[in-house]
């Protein structure tokens, strides 16, 4: 793909001249003599930052910069699409080849500021207009900001493991990367600050013109959504450390800030179509997956005709995914097989949805923390809550559903790439099964809902074994990745090694092996769920 190929080597000349070590005086000077009138009138200087934040967590546009950023790495890592299009002469992150130049992106659309990038650059200019200004009122933007930050770098993390967060405010300590465990215990205290700190700002209006989410401004749900980030933190370290686990989570289960389980946290597109409408649709550079077609047939998920379309070749069947990481030749072999449906063709991008909280509490549940209720109920709300958000019938008999499993897949072109399901997960919640067989059946329906967000479906994965992703075929990793054990995390990015190398070798030492795709983050302990 020459759009691919094209933006690549532009924007990485670009991020290797703002991105250097050189520069971080320049982003890390407070510019800023901000008078307490002038925070006190619209805003517009601390509000304009806000933009380039919400606009690249998600990247919407280009489309081939969300291609980069999470389509061809965590969208195919998790298990949801598979791209028919062999890359590099088919050597590339599908068949464990990690391309640094593609997934230089996840680090591009956070930390720089230049083309309308960056997450941190532009938290940072909010706390350093608001300190400069010396006006407590304008705290509650930073507290923001920060929930923004938290929402944004927690991904990032997921994919890197270390990254420059907690001391990126100053110029001396910009450059220094925090362990995982220590940036997610940043988090936790940035959520705290922001819930307790926002208590009193609930009936401002300062955010209305700069919140480009479906909470129009309302400080009383940004609350909930940081309590809602806080559960869903709480369950990704929930192995690694049950005790911080179980205190962030219980935290979260009694807040008066409350849960985001009524409604979904959406952003507005800005009028562009989802990246992936345009990957799928209009290039066909990505199609239904293989363990997509097997859970969802499988189970007889109404959901399949929301997330996918017919393929364009009626022989193929009513659905037709491809399994990652096998021989391909052309576009032309597995390109007409099924697409990306309806699920992208709405104007916002979601960022987590009233059913994952339902799964966060089913999981907290089984695992006994205070206040999350009963595992079975809440695991029924969250399929409920799925349903009713795509608009699909007949949930009530799914519920009852004992017997249907994922299918096995069968690969229209070459019997080499077919794959048994190697599980007999049911639908109906087992409450008599044990701890293992019912955190299965959550994360297999919590997969299942998060659709199309790969980021979150592949940290899942990789935390809980499930659900069976399949493993690929074709392995050119060098023996650096396993392939039964799959991808755990992306290498750190070659401008980052090239520029600011002394803190990389620092941030190496943090892992738990070394810099490739094969080494598991702090939280993906490889030991059983229970």
């Amino acid at each position: 793909m020459n759009h691919i190929l094209k933006y690549t080597l532009a924007s990485l000349a670009a991020f290797s001249l703002t991105n250097c070590t050189d520069s971080f005086e320049d982003t890390n000077t407070n510019p800023y003599g901000i008078s307490l009138e002038s925070l006190t009138q619209k805003n517009n200087h601390i509000g304009t930052k806000f933009a380039p934040m919400f606009a690249n967590i998600i990247r919407v546009e280009p489309a081939w910069n969300y291609q980069l950023q999470q389509n061809l790495n965590a969208d195919i890592f998790s298990g949801y699409m598979t791209a028919p299009t062999p890359f590099a002469g088919n050597i590339n992150n599908q068949t464990y080849s990690l391309v640094n130049g593609w997934n230089t992106f996840v680090w591009i659309d956070a930390y720089d500021s230049s083309a309308g990038n960056g997450i941190m650059p532009h938290a940072k200019d909010i706390h350093d207009i608001v300190e400069a200004s010396g006006d407590e009122n304008g705290e509650k933007f930073v507290h923001l900001a920060n929930i923004i930050k938290v929402m944004a770098m927690h991904r990032v993390s997921d994919v890197f493991g270390p990254i420059r967060y907690s001391k990126f405010n100053d110029f001396a300590t910009s450059g220094e990367y925090d362990s995982q465990e220590t940036a997610y215990k940043t988090f936790f205290a940035e959520l705290d600050a922001a819930i307790s700190g926002l208590e009193a700002e609930t009936e401002s209006t300062q955010f209305v013109a700069f919140d480009q989410s479906s909470f129009q401004g309302d400080i009383a749900k940004w609350r909930m959504f940081a309590n809602s980030l806080r559960l869903r933190l709480a369950i990704r370290v929930s192995k690694v450390d049950p005790a911080l686990a179980k205190s962030e989570g219980e935290k979260a289960l009694a807040s008066a800030a409350g849960l985001l389980d009524t409604e979904n946290m959406q952003v507005d597109m800005g009028g562009f179509v989802h990246p992936i409408e345009t990957i799928s649709n209009v290039w066909g550079d990505i199609c239904m997956s293989a363990e997509m077609e097997s859970v969802l047939k499988g189970f007889n998920d109404g959901r399949i005709e929301k997330y996918f379309s017919a393929p364009e070749d009626p022989s193929l069947g009513d659905y037709k995914g491809i399994r990652m990481g096998i021989e391909i030749d052309a576009k032309t072999q597995y390109g007409s097989h099924s697409k990306i449906g309806e699920v992208v063709q709405g104007t916002s991008k979601v960022w987590m949805t009233s059913a994952e909280i339902h799964f966060l509490k089913a999981e907290a549940a089984l695992r006994n923390w205070a206040g999350a209720g009963d595992a079975k109920t809440n695991y029924e709300n969250g399929v409920r809550a799925s349903f009713q958000q795509h608009g699909v019938s007949g949930v009530d008999t799914y519920l009852t559903d004992a017997t249907s499993t994922p299918a096995d897949f069968t690969d229209a072109l070459n019997t080499d790439n077919d794959y048994s399901y190697t599980s007999d997960v049911t639908i109906a919640y087992n409450e008599g099964g044990s701890p293992e067989e019912q955190l299965e059946q959550i994360i297999t329906q919590k997969w299942i809902a998060m659709f199309p967000d790969g980021q979150e479906a592949w940290s899942e994965f990789r935390r809980t074994g499930y659900p069976r992703v399949f493993p690929v075929v074709i392995n050119n990793s060098g023996g650096t990745i396993d392939t039964d054990i799959q991808v755990r995390r992306i290498n750190f990015v070659d401008s980052e090694k090239n520029t600011n190398g002394s803190n990389v070798d620092i941030a190496i030492s943090y892992l738990k092996g070394p810099d490739n795709g094969g080494t598991r983050l702090w939280w993906d302990t490889g030991n059983g769920n229970f």
